[in-house]
């Protein structure tokens, strides 16, 4: 670990002593809520402050008895890759009254409970506002019925609240993504991929209803993610007449020689007066008027179940840490506050006022102002909705700008999922914006030997739930080849460039400033979007293709593990993927619950892992019956996967015995997730739209001429916003010889993987969440919203 400075606040500050902290889910559940009590149970302990569990919700705390149950570390083992909530959640009329919420504050006063934690939605966190605000009239009442003595009220004299959502629908505003989200998004996106290889089977149109009974965002996400040619969602409803208009599209696309169509609906789906649309109804409709064979799917709870994805995992893993440093640091004046996402930060928000927000959303709709309630639902939401509607709704070429400027496109370095969705969405922004586009095959390879082709709006139909790399994608960097790329570029008058890759990618545009000197022919507009699954690009701190690598190791752990269920203790060893940047190993460790992850960047030697396998015996030695090591390929030349697994073989001899696991390169394959797919999407129309913008900025006398830094950049996501870096300008920032940024955002992660293991460590707090305001308008990049 680096050594502590002096500017950083390291959390052995705030001391949990003597506090106690209750848990509980309320309202309906969602994936990760599960790791989210973990996490709050973890922490807790490890502050030193007692944790206990209210199952059922309100119901529970109502109830109290065996309701109200003090928790363990072991007690929340093995609950990370499980859906739903174990602790269990209900709806609770009884806690809208007085009465009830007067039988919950004796309950709590009695275990001395006076941080609560509330995982929910925004009835939930509604409720558990109202009940600090009561707290101290309820204990007055309490001591008045003989209930409590009456120094119980100095005693407890303040309630303090920290929320959570938890909530499928992501329709709390204030936060980016709520937990459980992403995982009803793979739901949907795994329904949508099958059933599309069996509609494309029967030239069949598919309607498919999915949940969002106030809030669209899933049906949305899910069409932007599948490339669904319509969808239907209650923020804001079809002009009228929209079922000509549909039916239009949807004949359209078949005349072109698509075999199958894909209607995606909200169940909340509304028209512009308020009348339900349901996905019966936009059957009925298709069948009558164009005789397509259609069919219905309604996903309904399939959507709530499952294992939670990776994101899902760490958002609810870094929110329940956030939640209890946020109750360690309150005071009787601190308002209730919910722990949130915005872009990859962490932030504190007044609970009332993100709620407030929320309700202002329905009563726009309700007063037919769809314009505000997509303004209102934060500017994620409008990208996804203006995004959909630039990339799934072509323009007639009458109505095209004529721009007169031919971009190509490329993809660099090893493939990511991903990559496919980026293209399809340079292609079709750029065609919008009136470009001529032009894919180039195989990299800079086919580059110099000229596999470059005109590529139209219906070529890229379908790809974006492809993986791998459907242009094809080679390692080769330009700098050999200047003087041929130079003539093709000549040849087909190519005015800009978007490159799409990792690492290489990131060499290949400063070779290829680095030849503005010589060769006018690179003095155009170039943009890089960073896509591997190492997720070692500088300028970035989420790149195309690690989201689904996660998801492939954390899936691929948890079968593992499961392997070992009901056998004596086990460790396994897990190499993963990287190169040398330790993403993957931590991230991944991060989400499936590893006792360790051993990287490049955080250096360690014998005694270290010496430590590590005493530290496995003696939690084997309770009623832990499985541990998990992960191990970056380049992590050390010399304690190599097999020399761990050896080591801890030999040194578990009695306790535990060990297996071993190299992963490779199912980490690189598969379907690109919903995260990959919709950040490839929207950063790739973001791109071409700055293309544009510097291609009018630098035509002058009859060209494009561009030598400036900031007309070659990379487009990354740094914190809270999508931001274009000049390449020249990374370079002091990145480690060539290991091919790693200097700085990475995620090593701040790992001594949370380490408390979560029950490992003895600092954490740097300086980076937690401050208490904000819910802005309306955030900052114009701020759309970069971690997730979608």
């Amino acid at each position: 670990m680096a050594q502590p400075d002096s500017k950083k606040i390291f959390f052995e500050n705030l001391s949990g002593a003597g506090k106690a902290i209750a848990v509980l889910t309320s309202g309906g559940d969602a994936q990760g809520m599960n790791a989210a009590v973990r996490a709050v149970v973890r922490m807790g302990l490890y502050v030193g402050a007692k944790v206990y569990f209210i199952h059922e919700g309100y119901q529970g705390m109502v109830d109290g008895g065996e309701n109200i149950e003090e928790a363990t570390w072991e007690s929340v083992s093995s609950m990370l890759q499980v859906g739903g909530t174990v602790i269990g959640s209900a709806r609770c009329k009884e806690f809208r009254t007085h009465e009830g919420r007067l039988k919950a504050a004796h309950n709590l006063v009695q275990q001395g409970i006076t941080n609560l934690c509330v995982i929910g939605g925004d009835g939930s966190l509604t409720g558990a506002n109202l009940f600090r605000e009561e707290w101290s009239g309820l204990l007055t009442e309490l001591v008045e019925q003989g209930s409590i003595e009456a120094n119980a009220v100095q005693k407890y004299s303040a309630l303090h609240i920290v929320g959570m959502v938890g909530s499928i629908d992501n329709d709390f505003c204030g936060t980016d993504m709520t937990i459980g989200t992403d995982s009803a998004l793979h739901r949907i996106i795994e329904v949508v991929d099958a059933i599309m290889t069996t509609a494309q089977s029967h030239q069949r149109t598919f309607v498919l209803e999915v949940m969002g009974r106030h809030c669209g965002y899933l049906a949305l996400v899910s069409a932007l993610a599948c490339g669904a040619d319509w969808v239907l969602i209650p923020e804001m409803p079809p002009e009228d007449g929209w079922e000509e208009k549909m039916c239009q599209k949807l004949s359209a696309t078949r005349s072109r020689g698509t075999r199958l169509n894909i209607i995606i609906v909200a169940e909340g789906a509304i028209d512009r007066h308020g009348k339900p649309i349901t996905s019966g109804l936009v059957k009925d409709l298709v069948v009558k008027c164009l005789g397509f064979d259609t069919r219905v799917t309604i996903l309904g709870h399939v959507q709530r179940g499952g294992t939670p994805s990776a994101f899902d995992r760490i958002l609810a893993s870094r929110m329940g840490v956030e939640a209890v440093l946020a109750l360690l640091e309150t005071t009787a004046n601190t308002p209730a506050c919910v722990v949130s996402l915005c872009g990859n930060q962490s932030v504190r928000l007044p609970l009332m006022e993100c709620v407030q927000m929320t309700q202002e959303v329905q009563r726009a709709m309700d007063g037919k102002r769809f314009e505000e309630a997509v303004r209102l639902r934060g500017r994620s939401f409008e990208n996804n909705l203006r995004t959909y509607k630039l990339l799934a709704h072509r323009k007639p070429e009458s109505e095209l700008p004529i721009s007169n400027f031919n971009v190509a496109v490329l993809n660099v370095g090893a493939p990511a999922a991903g990559m496919n969705a980026a293209v399809r969405s340079a292609v079709r922004v750029g065609i919008s914006e009136g470009h001529k586009m032009f894919a180039v095959s195989d990299g800079f390879e086919g580059f110099y030997k000229g596999q470059i082709k005109e590529i139209k709006w219906a070529d890229v139909g379908g790809w974006t739930g492809q993986g791998g790399s459907l242009l094809g994608t080679k390692r080769t960097l330009p700098a050999k080849h200047v003087e041929k790329i130079a003539e093709q570029m000549r040849k087909h008058n190519i005015n800009a460039l978007l490159i799409v890759g990792g690492f290489e990618a990131f060499e290949s545009l400063l070779q290829l400033y680095e030849a503005r000197a010589a060769y006018e022919e690179f003095c155009i507009p170039m943009c890089m979007l960073p896509a591997t699954i190492s997720n070692n690009v500088p300028g970035t701190d989420l790149s195309i293709g690690a989201d689904t690598a996660l998801n492939a190791i954390v899936e691929t752990c948890d079968r593992i593990k499961q392997s070992a269920s009901g056998t004596k203790r086990r460790v396994f060893i897990i190499e993963t993927m990287g190169g040398y940047c330790g993403y993957l190993a931590s991230v991944g460790g991060l989400a499936a619950g590893a006792d360790a992850a051993y990287i490049y960047e955080e250096p360690f030697d014998i005694r270290d892992l010496q430590a590590n396998v005493e530290h496995l015996t003696e939690k084997m030695k309770t009623s832990i019956q499985r541990g998990l090591v992960l191990r970056n390929e380049n992590c050390n030349e010399n304690y190599t996967t097999d020399f761990i697994y050896q080591l801890y073989s030999e040194e578990g001899k009695g306790v535990f015995d060990s297996r071993k696991n190299v992963l490779g390169h199912m980490q690189q394959g598969g379907a690109p997730s919903p995260f990959d797919r919709n950040f490839g999407t929207k950063i790739s129309a973001k791109a071409m739209q700055w293309v544009t913008k510097k291609l009018v900025e630098t035509f002058r006398h009859g060209r494009v001429f561009a030598n400036t830094e900031d007309s070659c950049c990379l487009l990354g996501m740094r914190r809270r916003a999508l931001v274009f870096q000049p390449v020249v300008q990374l370079k002091d920032e990145t480690d060539f010889v290991h091919r790693i940024p200097k700085e990475q955002w995620w090593l701040k992660l790992r001594p949370l993987m380490k408390i979560l293991a029950k490992y003895k460590t600092s954490y740097d707090v300086s980076d937690s969440g401050q208490l904000e305001h819910v802005v309306r308008n955030r900052p114009k990049e701020s759309d970069a919203s971690v997730a979608m």
